[in-house]
């Protein structure tokens, strides 16, 4: 169900931004500026306040920034400029986001002393790069590998629900969360390889 509205509610927030993208392109800006400006701001709304605790302050920001991962690839396409290194560009940047949302929430528990929630964020933060190269490496291979549970979109709704609960003073509903992703991420690395396995072992001679 996440994946359906993901996908139904980015395509609805395009729409949206048609505007502000063609004056973006107007103004000559490139699809892939929006792409790194929006990876900046993730960044500050991460390690400027996740990592302080500012819950609702960050989850604001990053969702802001967000915005331009459904920008920019709209806007390559209205400008016919999409390529590969544009595709390569934003995965990047996806992964550094990424990255630096759970390094944030693991240092901040760090200094708390939860030691139970800074292990359930440093699951997350490996088991998401991960998730996301496992698919990455098996289509380099030339094999499909169009399943899991948990993926971006996924992720990264349920830390913000998590990081939002926290904010308005439900403290135990980030860490809820963050082992809530931590399970579905690694049955999503399962879920992978073993697709991928299953696949490639139907493929081989009898």
């Amino acid at each position: 169900m996440a994946k359906i509205l993901s996908v139904v509610g980015k395509a609805g927030t395009a729409r949206l931004l048609d505007p502000l993208s063609r004056a973006l392109l107007r103004a000559g800006v490139s699809p892939n500026a929006v792409t790194i400006v929006g990876t900046l701001g993730v960044l500050v709304g991460a390690f400027g306040f996740a990592a302080r605790g500012h819950w609702i302050a960050a989850v604001v920001i990053i969702l802001v920034c967000g915005l331009t991962d459904i920008m920019d690839g709209s806007m390559a396409r209205a400008r016919g400029t999409a390529s590969r290194y544009g595709a390569l560009l934003d995965s990047t940047m996806d992964r550094i986001a990424d990255g630096a949302i759970f390094a944030a929430i693991a240092w901040w528990y760090a200094g708390t002393g939860d030691r139970a929630s800074l292990a359930a964020a440093l699951i997350c933060l490996v088991t998401g790069q991960v998730v996301s190269y496992v698919k990455a490496r098996a289509e380099g291979l030339g094999m499909s590998c169009h399943v899991g549970l948990v993926e971006r979109a996924e992720r990264l709704i349920i830390v913000g629900v998590g990081a939002l609960l926290a904010g308005f003073g439900l403290s135990w509903g980030l860490p809820a969360s963050l082992w809530l992703l931590a399970a579905g991420s690694v049955f999503t690395i399962w879920q992978r390889m073993w697709h991928v396995h299953k696949n490639e072992s139907a493929q081989e001679p009898v």
